[in-house]
C-alpha cells in the first residue's frame, strides 16, 4: 500500500537551520525524523498525487514567498511549538483545500493553527520547561517561507516526493 501524502511549507535557509537546531536540542532523537516544516495538509491520498503536483507546482509560480512571522511560543501537553501567523500562506493553504474537496480528512478540512514544533511527545513538565525557557527571550519576527513539499508519510522517516519553490 502506498502511504498518505504530507504537504508541508518550508522554511528560508537560514530559519530551516535555526529551527532544526532546537529540534536536534529539544526533540526526543527517536522521534525527530524530518526538518522543521510547517504542516499544511496530513493526509491526502496517493491515488493523485499527480493532480496535487500539479497543483503546487501551480500555485508557487503564481505567488511569491508568503509574508510569514513567528508569534508566539505554543504550549501543548506534551509539546513546544512556534505559532506562525501568515494570512498569505493561510490563503494558499485554502485555495488548495478547496481543489482537494472531497479528498480531505476531517483534519485537514479544519482550517490549521500554522506551526514549527520544536519538541513533542516529552512528558509534560519537560515540555512547560522548555515553554518557559523560550517565551523568556522570544520576540515576534518575520519568518521565511521558500517553498512547498510533498512527502509519504511512512510512520517514521518521511519520503520525500518533491519540492516547488516560490518564484522570486
Amino acid at each position: 500500500m502506498t502511504a498518505p501524502i504530507i504537504i508541508t511549507a518550508d522554511l528560508g535557509k537560514s530559519d530551516q537551520a535555526w529551527a532544526n537546531g532546537l529540534r536536534r536540542a529539544h526533540f526526543p532523537p527517536e522521534r525527530n525524523f524530518v526538518d522543521a516544516h510547517i504542516t499544511l495538509f496530513h493526509h491526502l491520498p496517493p491515488s493523485h498525487l499527480p493532480e496535487i503536483k500539479s497543483r503546487l507546482a501551480g500555485l508557487v509560480k503564481d505567488y511569491p514567498a508568503p509574508v510569514a512571522y513567528l508569534s508566539d511560543v505554543m504550549l501543548f501537553d506534551k509539546a513546544v511549538a512556534f505559532s506562525v501567523d501568515s494570512s498569505e500562506l493561510l490563503a494558499m493553504r485554502d485555495q488548495l483545500a478547496k481543489a482537494f474537496y472531497g479528498l480531505l480528512t476531517p483534519q485537514d478540512q479544519a482550517t490549521p493553527k500554522l506551526h514549527i514544533t520544536i519538541q513533542n511527545k516529552v512528558e509534560p513538565p519537560v515540555a512547560k520547561a522548555l515553554h518557559a525557557h523560550l517565551y523568556a527571550a522570544f520576540r515576534p519576527r518575520p519568518l521565511a517561507i521558500s517553498g512547498l513539499s510533498a512527502h509519504y508519510y511512512r510512520g517514521g522517516p518521511w519520503e520525500h516526493i518533491a519540492r516547488w519553490s516560490f518564484r522570486g
